[in-house]
């Protein structure tokens, strides 16, 4: 449970005593060798404990025969046969964590479950053995010495059930990672030179391969639509049922399912960089993370023991000193009870299992944290600050357009633009490309290409010096747009983003750009200012298209014409502000600011880069995922607030009872067998509660 501890091979968390739990997850047969393990434990133990229990009852057995039979010293020997194998192998484990917690310094739950086991069982053992040697103390009015072989090996057989039940639990939260495994195509069909198609394994398949997808196959790695269309189903990625429309230029996704057209396309993303591998390490990675708040919870464990330890001592010299007879025998059970009840399993389970299943949960839903600390945060958000293109924008733009200045010719000017936007990697350079290239415009290799950050390009097309960009590269090459700025600034206000182009030091013309805004963006506008979030648009865009845009969909202010790196200026000055942000975006430009904000939120159908500063990612790209991350952050802390609130008040109830407080008044002692009982029950609880994350509605 502690992400922190990392070993080559399997063992057990030098903090927390529990097994290590695997590193990446397969699709193959989990090893789940603890838990088969503690089942074989369990259930030889029960066994063995069931007729310890019977003894402990004969009276209840109808016609008193097991009275009859196991009477005195028979008794005592049948219940050290049986309850040793239990107290011995079935216990083995919780003794090696106990000693392992004593030397690394790391008090857990198995140093009381030791302590407490090894007290009851020892202390029965002598006094099977060697019952002359105790004093008075330890008799009861009849002269015998009191045994407690069955509470030892119900104590075990209790906590071995409660570890059982949460391995499995464990072992449910990563059916989310399995099941995205298990959507992968298992094999591709790679198109060879001369056309003829055949079948690979999918690790064979490499970046460039040209694949044919038949209808009903699985899109075998993430690449790009060559020749065809159909429909894709993408809801393992979105979450959405509906179908999305596929033509060539198109992206697809591994392991979405084609549907009634044939695809032919060409490989992009492979092995680990697929989206879908990518998915599985990032829930992966952020179930064994740990949330702020699990701080709590390890501290108070850090002192726990000690205290219960302390407790316990106090417990057995109250009991010792002026307890009823036998002082001793009730001072020992009691204090057994003490350690038993007392037990900080629940408490450290509160926090992993809520966060384990939420991750799936949302993962399900197409949204990715990538750390607890993210899924803690989320709900306190109040400011979202978001990029335009690409965010609330398709980021597919295109050529809307072309206006020349008089004397040059259309196709000449978009030729010597678009030539030059060849060698940038902008979605506005893919749109003037794409513009030129369908309207038969014949591009040439640019030359001296020179990016200039937050501004445009420059470079030479056969022999020309072209400049292409904002106002501000305009003014840095000193090139005045002259009337053409009233005609810029009207695009603008269509929502267009404009780019002035100089050739030869003149100024040439103007290029327009849209980019339609994204079906569910408005609904996603809307569902935010519902949660009370105030919505800023970020963009490096011109004002007035970033305002035009602003209108339509009704975002609360915005900040244009900046740079990537007063991006970070702008969401540092929102935090000292004193509001907590969140940045969407989905470009290399946005990665400092994302890093910057509290909730970095990448879209997936942006850059790697985005993705990595981030610490939540929507796959798809939908804001509406923004609203299901706060619902499920909101949920998830409720839930784990309310496992603490059980692990606490268990504990704060029940140390007191164990230790006999109600004894004086009511004469009420707890059995040590009823303190495990309680104990296991709280752990059930703890798990129980987390799990219903799974069924919730986000």
């Amino acid at each position: 449970m502690h992400p922190e501890i990392e070993r080559d091979g399997p063992g057990s968390c030098p903090i927390c005593g529990m097994a290590l739990e695997p590193k990446d997850i397969s699709l193959g047969d989990e090893d789940n060798s603890e838990l088969r393990d503690m089942s074989r434990r369990f259930w030889g133990s029960a066994a063995l404990t069931a007729p310890l229990l019977l003894i402990v009852m004969r009276e209840m057995v109808p016609g008193h025969f097991l009275e009859d039979l196991l009477s005195g010293a028979t008794q005592t020997w049948v219940e050290l046969l049986l309850a040793t194998p239990v107290c011995t192998w079935a216990a083995w484990p919780f003794y090696t964590r106990a000693v392992a917690s004593v030397r690394n310094r790391s008090l857990n739950m198995f140093t009381l479950i030791g302590l407490g086991v090894s007290v009851a069982y020892g202390y029965s053992l002598v006094a099977a053995f060697v019952p002359g040697i105790f004093p008075m103390s330890f008799r009861d009015a009849d002269g015998q010495v009191a045994v407690y072989f069955e509470a030892a090996g119900v104590i075990v057989t209790l906590i071995l059930l409660g570890q059982v039940l949460e391995l499995r639990a464990r072992s449910q939260t990563s059916a989310a990672i399995k099941k995205l495994l298990g959507m992968a195509a298992k094999t591709a069909r790679r198109i060879r030179d001369d056309g003829s198609d055949e079948d690979v394994p999918l690790h064979a398949v490499q970046v460039g391969d040209r694949l044919r997808v038949r209808p009903g196959e699985k899109v075998p790695v993430d690449g790009v639509v060559l020749e065809g269309t159909s429909v894709i189903d993408e809801s393992m990625v979105s979450g959405e049922p509906i179908p999305v429309a596929k033509q060539p230029d198109d992206k697809v996704v591994g392991a979405t399912v084609n549907g009634t057209g044939s695809l032919v396309m060409r490989a992009e993303k492979v092995g680990a960089d697929m989206l879908l591998s990518r998915i599985v390490a990032m829930v992966a990675d952020a179930q064994r993370s740990r949330a702020p708040i699990q701080k709590l919870a390890d501290v108070v464990s850090g002192y726990f023991v000690p205290i219960v330890i302390g407790i316990a001592l106090v417990t057995f010299g109250v009991w010792a000193s002026v307890g009823p007879d036998p002082k001793m025998a009730h001072a020992l059970i009691n204090a057994v009870a003490v350690l038993i009840i007392a037990c900080p399993c629940a408490l450290g389970l509160a926090t992993p299992m809520s966060i384990m299943v939420a991750t799936g949960k949302g993962a399900s839903a197409g949204v990715l944290f990538r750390n607890a600390e993210a899924i803690e945060v989320m709900r306190k958000v109040d400011t979202l600050v978001v990029d335009k293109t690409g965010t609330l924008t398709e980021g597919k733009p295109k050529l809307v357009s072309v206006l020349p200045i008089a004397g040059l010719d259309e196709q000449e000017f978009l030729r010597l633009a678009a030539s030059l936007e060849r060698g940038s990697e902008h979605p506005l350079a893919e749109a003037i490309v794409r513009g030129a290239e369908s309207r038969s415009v014949a591009l040439v290799e640019a030359t001296e290409f020179q990016s200039i950050t937050g501004k445009g390009i420059r470079g030479s097309v056969e022999g020309r010096a072209v400049a292409l960009g904002n106002a501000a590269l305009m003014t840095d090459i000193g090139v005045a747009a002259g009337d053409f700025a009233d005609r810029a600034e009207s695009l603008r206000a269509e929502g267009q983003t404009v780019m002035l182009v100089a050739v030869d030091g003149k100024f040439a013309g103007l290029l327009g750009v849209a980019d339609p805004i994204k079906e569910t963006t408005a609904e996603a506008i809307a569902a935010l200012h519902e949660e009370g979030i105030r919505i800023v648009m970020l963009t490096g865009d011109n004002a007035t298209t970033a305002n035009a845009v602003a209108r339509r969909l009704g975002i609360d202010d915005v900040v244009a014409d900046v740079l990537p790196d007063q991006k970070v200026a702008a969401v540092k000055r929102l935090q000292a502000e004193g509001h907590v942000v969140a940045m969407a975006g989905d470009g290399i430009n946005d990665a400092p600011a994302l890093a910057q904000a509290q909730v970095g939120v990448a879209m997936g159908t942006g850059t790697d880069v985005a993705m990595e500063s981030a610490s939540v990612t929507l796959v798809k790209g939908d804001l509406r995922g923004i609203v299901r991350a706060r619902r499920l952050s909101r949920m998830t802390m409720r839930n784990i607030r309310q496992n603490l609130f059980f692990a606490f008040a268990y504990n704060a109830a029940g140390v007191p009872i164990a230790a006999g407080v109600l004894y004086p008044f009511f004469g009420l002692l707890l059995s040590p067998i009823i303190a495990a009982a309680a104990m296991s029950f709280s752990s059930v609880s703890v798990i129980g509660n987390a799990l219903r994350l799974r069924r919730a509605k986000m």
